[in-house]
C-alpha cells in the first residue's frame, strides 16, 4: 500500500508543478490477490501491485488528460505537462463549467484488516475444503477467490484533498457434473463475514438437482429470478440509463419520464454508497462525498445521478457518482439498491402455474438500448415450475426481453437482499417472481 500521506503527497507534487487553470490529481492503488480453481484443484495463484496517477487539467475550457504508472515526482510531473500540451491542442468543450469545489466526506468503513491479511495457505485451505464438498456430491468445483486492497486519493486545485483505503472480497463457485451446473457467489469488504461453505453448499445442490436438464419451447413464460439474475438485469438497467450523460444524450429510457410510472409500483431502486450492506465508499473519483440517491420510487421515476460535468449541465449539483476522466460513459450508479417485501422463492415457485426458475444470467448484450431490450443465456441452474413445484431441470435458454416490460409485472418480491455483481458495479436485490419473461431459444 501506498499510504495516506504518500498517496497525498503524489496529488501535492502534481498540483505544485500545475500552470494549468484547474488541475485534478487522482492515485489509484490497487493490490490483489486471486486463487482460481477447477476441477476441484487449484489451477493459478497470482498477485498483482500497481498505481496509477491520472492528471486532468483545464484551460479555460480546453480540457487534457494524461495518466503514467510511475509515482516519482518527476514522472508525476511529466504527466501533468502532457496533459497540458494536450489540452493546448484540443478544441474547447463549451459544456465544461470548472472541477468541483470541495465538500467534507463522510466517514466509512471500507477497510477490513482480515481481508487484506489474506493469504494463499488461507485460500487454498478454503478451495481444499470445498473440493471435498464437491467430491461428497459427485461434482467438481471450478470458481476464483480474490481479494483486493485499494487506495484512492483525490485533489484538485479548487481544494478538494480526499483519500480512502479500501478492502473488497470476492468469491465465486461453479459447481459441475457431466450436464449439470450450479452456480453461488459472496462478496463483500470484510473475508471475515462470508460463508464459503454456505454459498458452496447452495452452488452444489443446484447442480445435483439440475442432472438430465430437459428443453422447454420458446414463449412467454412466468419466471422466478434469484437475485443474481435480477442484478444482473438491474446493473444492465444501470449502464442503459440511469445515469445523467444517457439523459442529456437522449439515450435513457428515462427520458421525458420523470414522475411517471415506468414500472411495477413494487419496485423502488436507489443508489446509496453508504450503506454498509453494499461496497461503502465515501466519494467518487473527483473527491466529491457520495449521495444517496432514490432512482425509481414504487414505480415512478424520481431521479438519476450526476457527475460535475453533467450536473453544471442542468445547473444541478453532482450526486457524487463520478467515474475517472476521461470516460465516454458519464456518471453511473454502482451501489444499487432494490426495495424488499415479504416473500421468499419457494413461495414464488408455490403461486407458479407454469414458469422457469432461473438462477442466474450469462452473456448478456444489450438490442436497444433506448427500449432496454437486452439478450442473454440462462446459466448453472434453470429448472421448470408446474403447478406451484419445481418439476425438471431445463437445459440453458436463450432470453430476449425489456429490462423495463418485465420489472412491470413484477407479481412477488423476496424479503433478503442480496449482494451480487462482477467487480465492476454491485447491487443488493432480493428474488422476484414476474408475470412474464420471453424465452426466445
Amino acid at each position: 500500500m501506498l499510504s495516506r500521506e504518500r498517496a497525498l503527497d503524489i496529488l501535492e507534487a502534481g498540483l505544485r508543478h500545475s500552470r494549468a487553470d484547474q488541475t485534478e490529481i487522482v492515485v489509484l492503488a490497487h493490490e490483489v490477490q486471486l486463487t482460481r480453481f477447477a476441477n476441484s484443484a487449484i489451477h493459478q495463484n497470482l498477485a498483482e501491485a500497481n498505481a496509477r496517477v491520472r492528471v486532468r487539467v483545464a484551460l479555460g475550457k480546453r480540457l487534457g488528460h494524461a495518466a503514467t504508472n510511475r509515482t516519482e515526482p518527476s514522472e508525476v510531473a511529466r504527466a501533468v505537462d502532457r496533459a497540458i500540451a494536450l489540452a493546448k491542442r484540443v478544441e474547447p468543450n463549451k459544456d465544461f463549467v470548472s472541477l468541483p469545489s470541495p465538500a467534507a466526506p463522510p466517514e466509512v468503513q471500507a477497510f477490513f484488516p482480515a481481508t487484506a491479511a489474506s493469504d494463499p495457505e488461507g485460500r487454498a485451505a478454503v478451495v481444499a475444503r470445498l473440493a471435498r464438498m464437491a467430491g461428497a456430491a459427485h461434482c467438481e468445483a471450478s470458481g476464483s477467490l480474490s481479494v483486493s486492497v485499494d487506495e484512492v486519493a483525490v485533489g484538485n486545485s479548487l481544494g478538494i484533498r480526499a483519500y480512502q483505503p479500501s478492502t473488497q472480497a470476492f468469491f465465486t463457485i461453479i459447481a459441475t457434473d457431466t450436464d449439470a451446473a450450479g452456480f453461488a457467489q459472496a462478496i463483500g469488504r470484510d473475508i471475515a463475514q462470508l460463508d464459503f461453505d454456505a454459498a458452496a453448499e447452495v452452488a452444489l445442490q443446484k447442480c445435483v438437482d439440475s442432472r438430465r436438464p430437459g428443453d422447454l419451447a420458446p414463449g412467454d413464460y412466468e419466471v422466478v429470478l434469484e437475485p443474481a439474475a435480477v442484478g444482473e438485469l438491474i446493473l444492465f438497467l444501470a449502464y442503459l440509463g440511469l445515469g445523467a450523460m444517457s439523459v442529456q444524450e437522449d439515450r435513457s429510457f428515462l427520458c421525458g419520464r420523470f414522475g411517471e410510472r415506468v414500472m411495477s409500483p413494487r419496485v423502488s431502486i436507489w443508489d446509496d454508497a453508504l450503506d454498509p450492506r453494499g461496497l461503502a465508499t465515501a466519494f467518487d473519483y473527483e473527491g466529491v462525498p457520495k449521495q444517496r440517491v432514490d432512482i425509481i420510487e414504487r414505480g415512478v421515476a424520481h431521479a438519476v445521478v450526476y457527475d460535475s460535468y453533467t450536473a453544471h449541465k442542468e445547473n444541478k449539483v453532482s450526486t457524487g457518482h463520478a467515474f475517472p476522466a476521461p470516460n465516454t460513459w458519464g456518471p453511473m450508479p454502482t451501489n444499487l439498491f432494490m426495495a424488499t417485501a415479504g416473500s421468499n422463492v419457494p413461495e414464488m415457485i408455490d403461486n407458479t402455474g407454469r414458469g422457469v426458475l432461473v438462477t442466474r444470467f450469462h452473456y448478456t448484450n444489450p438490442i436497444h438500448e433506448k427500449r432496454t431490450d437486452v439478450t442473454g443465456m440462462t446459466r448453472d441452474g434453470t429448472f421448470l415450475i408446474e403447478e406451484g413445484k419445481v418439476t425438471r431441470p431445463l437445459r440453458n435458454l436463450r432470453f430476449t426481453q425489456n429490462i423495463v416490460e418485465a420489472l412491470s409485472d413484477v407479481h412477488l418480491v423476496g424479503s433478503d437482499a442480496v449482494l451480487v455483481g462482477e467487480g465492476e458495479g454491485e447491487c443488493a436485490v432480493p428474488a422476484l417472481k414476474l408475470g412474464k419473461f420471453r424465452f426466445s431459444g
